[in-house]
């Protein structure tokens, strides 16, 4: 992402624009010689960044920069570099190339990271967790299930990705201010050769069809669509770094830590959850950078004001560069998350008895007693039991309540096989068999290409 983004690959794409101008400009009947192409395809990448550097200083303009170095190295072809071109051919265009890169390899990456959580979930499946509403223990899911929430946000990720990476236009060879002026001048008033450049400059450059209409730059929302989507992955991984958080602060799952790591400088016993504290820390930074996106549409007055463009050069790259390492940090945490079922067990028992509460007063029922009699008997001692926990009790002692109460007549081995911890999880393990099957198996038998995981750096 950091080479992407870099000004070898932005810059190369300009040259690589005005080379496909050039020789599509040669295709419909423009006298440029084949000596001038030859040269721009000689020097597409071997930019003298200093030579850069003092042709910009000297004419404030980075674009009519680029354009005399790439000259001073193919002179044959000086006076038809950027022909007929205003500067958003080059900036627009080559933004829109990068940031469909990018997009691929968030792509590669959210692949890689629900391909992980799928081996966790399947590991997992089957395994009786607390689950909460309201931040408060509400009835039971298994650690397996609760995995696939995370992987049903990044599967709605990626079907935004796609899309918009399928329906993600060209700028094309738009001209000026969007009309085509100049290169209607430029082929003597026919207007099929100037549709026919556009649609082989965006042939040349693999894009499908360039935007419609267009002013000086392509429609801004295009920028705010494309931060939509990466924002949405930080959001995504956002809401798994909390849920960790809180997972680790119960003692229930961790995320890595390793040998020698130091979690307080202070409190040598602490271990704290830093790898997901820097996704929220992160994710935090890209999701304040989507809305700009749309703050900048709205100011782009009639075909174009100047005022995107340093706000661009930071807030574009930015997102993808912060939400590249949200996804490294992701990888790493998910592929070294320490459950701990022991402690998952004594959570689930200390709440366990007032889950039950359903199936025990049913049970009174089936054995002759009144329903409304049971669930009073019940709400006496649950309230008993649960206080007895807050102050200091080592366990819910509530079945052992109710068994000992004459009047609910039910023995605590009866009570304590309803109170099992798997009849509570319902059609938990057979959902996670299901959503690995049926939706996030196809996606990981799409095209991918191998990611190599990224060393996470403190």
């Amino acid at each position: 992402m950091l080479t992407l983004w870099g000004p070898q690959t932005r810059y190369g794409l300009w040259r690589r624009l005005w080379l496909a101008l050039a020789e599509s400009q040669r295709s419909l009947g423009i006298d440029i010689p084949e000596a001038a192409i030859e040269e721009m395809k000689a020097h597409l990448d071997d930019i003298n960044f200093d030579a850069v550097a003092d042709y910009e200083k000297k004419f404030r303009h980075d674009v009519m920069a680029h354009v005399h170095a790439f000259g001073d190295v193919a002179p044959a072809a000086r006076k038809f570099i950027h022909l007929g071109a205003t500067s958003c051919y080059v900036t627009d265009n080559a933004e829109l190339i990068l940031m469909r890169r990018g997009l691929a390899l968030l792509r590669e990456k959210l692949l890689d990271t629900l391909e992980a959580l799928g081996t966790f979930a399947r590991e997992w499946r089957d395994v009786p967790a607390l689950g909460y509403t309201h931040l408060q223990p509400a009835q039971l899911t298994t650690v397996g299930k609760r995995a696939t929430l995370w992987m049903q946000d990044i599967l709605l990720d990626l079907e935004d990705l796609e899309y918009r990476v399928r329906t993600l236009p060209f700028r094309g060879v738009k001209g000026t201010t969007g009309t085509q002026a100049s290169f209607l001048t430029l082929f003597e008033g026919d207007h099929a050769k100037v549709r026919e450049l556009d649609r082989m400059v965006c042939e040349k450059m693999d894009f499908a069809s360039s935007i419609p209409v267009s002013g000086q730059t392509y429609s801004r929302k295009v920028d705010a669509q494309v931060l939509g989507v990466v924002s949405g992955i930080a959001a995504t991984a956002s809401k798994f770094s909390g849920d960790i958080r809180m997972l680790q602060a119960f003692g229930e799952i961790e995320e890595p830590f390793e040998k020698n790591q130091i979690g307080s400088s202070a409190m040598a016993y602490k271990r704290n959850p830093m790898r997901s504290e820097r996704i929220a820390a992160l994710a935090r930074f890209v999701l304040s950078l989507e809305p700009n996106a749309n703050q900048t549409h709205a100011v782009q007055y009639f075909e174009r004001t100047l005022d995107d463009s340093a706000n661009r050069r930071l807030a574009i790259p930015e997102s993808f560069l912060a939400t590249d390492a949200i996804l490294v940090l992701m990888q790493n945490v998910v592929r070294g998350l320490e459950v701990h079922p022991a402690r998952i067990r004594r959570r689930v028992e200390d709440e366990l008895p007032f889950m039950a509460t359903e199936e025990l007063i049913v049970r009174f029922v089936r054995a002759g007693g009144d329903r409304q009699e049971a669930h009073e008997i019940i709400r006496v001692h649950s309230i008993a039991a649960s206080r007895a926990v807050k102050d200091g009790a080592p366990k819910n002692d509530m079945l052992e309540r109710l068994a000992a109460d004459p009047a609910f007549g039910i023995p605590l081995e009866d009570l304590e096989a309803v109170a099992e911890p798997s009849r509570f999880v319902g059609r938990s393990p057979q959902q996670v068999d299901e959503f690995l099957a049926e939706h996030v198996a196809p996606w990981l038998a799409r095209e991918r290409t191998p990611v190599e995981l990224e060393e996470v750096r403190v």
